[in-house]
């Protein structure tokens, strides 16, 4: 992969001077191609990991669900699979090899929403042959981030 997105997906943040040092390009160089990669789609959104667990008054629910789907001929599974990540609650949708076909991962006020949404929306289409669904119980690491602090070893020292 390319300096400038290694640099970019570990800090999204940098100055652009500081990018110019590291990198030692122009920073018209580096305007250019940022502004390239964005256009082309290589770059599609600069994010913030936000640690929610901190956050006192959200208590959003994410679950992670597998969904069994019969693909369609001619087309596989990038049809139903782009009805599935099209509504609204599905944050992300993976293709994935082994059991089942997709990985989705949904956000809801409650676990009642995502039940709802398994139950009203996603297993009543034609092509979706069963699901599994996951609660998330707690995240330690997130986009290569990590999110809980080690403790450190409470054990007493042996002494004879």
């Amino acid at each position: 992969m390319d300096e400038i997105l290694e640099i970019l997906e570990v800090n999204a943040r940098i100055s652009l001077e500081d990018l110019q040092k590291i990198t030692q390009k122009s920073k018209k160089e580096l305007n250019q191609t940022i502004k390239t990669y964005e256009k082309k789609g290589i770059i599609v959104k600069y994010k913030a990991v936000i640690n929610r667990q901190k956050i006192k008054n959200d208590s959003r629910v994410v679950a992670l669900i597998e969904v069994k789907v019969a693909p369609q001929k001619d087309v596989g599974f990038d049809l139903i699979a782009e009805r599935i990540y099209r509504f609204p609650e599905v944050k992300s949708c993976y293709l994935l090899s082994g059991t089942y076909d997709l990985l989705l991962i949904l956000e809801g006020k409650d676990i009642h929403t995502v039940a709802s949404f398994v139950s009203e929306k996603l297993s009543p289409l034609s092509q979706v042959k069963g699901t599994t669904t996951h609660f998330l119980l707690k995240k330690y690491k997130e986009d290569g981030v990590i999110l809980v602090k080690g403790e450190k070893n409470r054990r007493l020292p042996i002494t004879y």
